[in-house]
């Protein structure tokens, strides 16, 4: 399903017109399988979220390639690697990136609306998502007035409205207690196999890697070791 073929990526560092290279991933190369959960292990500054970010489509790897659901995704321009992430991609994110204007039903609709599709194809869709990961009793409750675990199911449920068949989860359970990130791993799981969407989780926490998969664990840019579970 994805891809990574000798991938190599630097930063410019320094001031300008002094500017030094410095490696963030160096010729990098695995693959993941559909229906997959992948934890991708590493220290902050190990290159993890440089790679989640390269694989996505912000920005293009210097050297290598990236596959997509046989789509080479260097070969995009922006605008098309934007519709490319839309109907590929969700994310979840450490702090969750609600919309505090709207509701938890409003943030799961958002991208609907992206995509054009009709208020009443919405309202059965939502819900059903809002059912899939318990949130039946909140949709008209704002963030700030729903727990961290709720906002995270929020996050999800979001990310899972246009039926991506890839999620990125980058430290999804980073702003959660141990009992609260419990039941998050558990409903990633069950999403996972209920589902059949496949995960590709950044994290520096071997717990919550646990429930992969695969691990692959990285230092200074480089894949120092494969697990298969």
């Amino acid at each position: 399903m994805i891809q990574v073929k000798q991938v190599n990526h630097t930063f410019l560092i320094g001031k300008k017109g002094k500017e030094k290279k410095v490696p963030v991933l160096k010729g990098l190369s695995f693959e993941v399988n559909k229906g997959e959960i992948v934890a991708i292990v590493g220290k902050s500054g190990s290159g993890k979220s440089t790679l989640l970010h390269t694989i996505a489509g912000f920005m293009s790897p210097e050297q290598g390639s990236i596959t997509v659901n046989g789509q080479e995704t260097a070969n995009l321009n922006e605008t098309e690697r934007a519709a490319f992430r839309l109907n590929n991609f969700g994310f979840i994110f450490q702090n969750f990136q609600l919309m505090p204007g709207l509701t938890a039903f409003e943030n799961v609709e958002l991208p609907l609306k992206l995509k054009g599709i009709s208020s009443k194809q919405r309202k059965v869709s939502v819900g059903q998502m809002m059912d899939k990961v318990g949130l039946t009793e909140v949709g008209d409750h704002y963030p700030n007035e729903l727990s961290g675990g709720q906002q995270q199911r929020v996050s999800i449920a979001r990310a899972l409205i246009t039926n991506p068949p890839i999620l990125f989860a980058d430290e999804p359970t980073g702003s959660l207690d141990s009992e609260t990130e419990q039941d998050i791993l558990l409903l990633i799981q069950n999403l996972n196999q209920t589902l059949g969407v496949t995960f590709v989780m950044i994290t520096h926490d071997e717990e919550v890697a646990s429930i992969a998969h695969r691990t692959f664990k990285m230092h200074d840019g480089e894949l120092v070791k494969g697990d298969i579970r």
